[in-house]
């Protein structure tokens, strides 16, 4: 093999690397369409014990399903997996000198917590829109919905909302009733920091703010949707 030869085998290499990776991506969220998902990557980073239950979208009560969207995404059940309204006021906020807010959708944080690490780098940003795009192009909301549930940190190494409706209710998730489903909602900003078991008044504040935002965007109807269906 000739000196000149070797850039064009590495690009090919590379070239093939990198389709390689992308299939691979592509086919994993595809597989986890149907398949339950065992563990996370933020499970795995995680330090200390960790409880976590999966639990199918049957077993699981709607009104968690609505506190999550009250709570942070309510446009879920309409955008494509990226809400350019709350991503230009959380812009327009930053230039005038407010605290930067977030503005991730319930479907890049199924991303992030699946595949990726915690963190603000644009690979890592890169990565998260990548997936993104195709969760919400392979999964119905439901989907999503479940996988979300499943996977959110409720409190410190209690993953998914059947270990958290177990740990704190001492009831399975089918079984949350609104006040509940919305005070687990309500942690999720920062479930290392609020408690469940001794919500705070900011926490308790956050969980009447919660069950408004639920019965303003209809409650449980908001799941009537053709494409929630399985």
């Amino acid at each position: 093999m000739t000196r000149r030869s070797w850039p064009a085998r590495i690009a090919r290499l590379l070239a093939i690397g990198f389709l390689s990776l992308t299939a691979g991506s592509v086919l994993i969220v595809a597989i986890f369409r149907w398949l339950p998902v065992p563990v996370t990557s933020f499970m795995i980073q995680d330090d200390g014990p960790t409880a976590h239950d999966w639990v199918a979208w049957a077993e699981i009560s709607r009104h968690a399903a609505v506190a999550v969207i009250a709570s942070e995404d309510q446009r879920f059940m309409e955008h494509g997996g990226f809400d350019f309204e709350a991503i230009d006021k959380a812009w327009t906020a930053a230039k005038r000198g407010r605290r930067l807010r977030g503005a991730s959708t319930i479907s890049q944080q199924v991303a992030k917590n699946l595949f990726l690490w915690p963190g603000q780098s644009w690979v890592r940003k890169g990565l998260e829109a990548w997936f993104t795009l195709w969760i919400e192009w392979l999964w119905p909301k439901q989907r999503i919905l479940e996988v979300y549930l499943n996977s959110a940190e409720f409190g410190r190494g209690i993953w998914g909302v059947e270990a958290a409706s177990r740990h704190f209710f001492r009831k399975p998730a089918a079984r949350l009733n609104r006040h509940e489903a919305a005070l687990l909602a309500a942690v999720l900003p920062s479930p290392k920091r609020f408690r469940v078991d001794r919500p705070s008044p900011y926490v308790q504040q956050r969980q009447a703010w919660i069950l408004r935002q639920m019965t303003m965007l209809g409650g449980i109807r908001i799941l009537e949707n053709p494409d929630n269906e399985s």
